[in-house]
């Protein structure tokens, strides 16, 4: 994961208050879209997909 990835999950964490086993499983996802895409690193596009399936929490 490149520098604007991890920025990315930062900001992520931040704004959409995600715990650490949300984290781990946007992570996961992110792996399984860079191995969809034929990538062997997962990129900040996969990343960025990856938060986007998360579910709308309504607090």
């Amino acid at each position: 994961i490149d520098e604007a990835g991890r920025s990315l999950l930062r900001a992520a964490m931040q704004q959409l208050q995600m715990s650490a086993r949300a984290f781990h499983r946007v992570l996961k996802l992110g792996r399984t879209i860079a191995d969809l895409a034929g990538s062997e690193s997962i990129e900040t596009a996969h990343l960025a997909e990856a938060i986007q399936y998360r579910p709308r929490t309504h607090i």
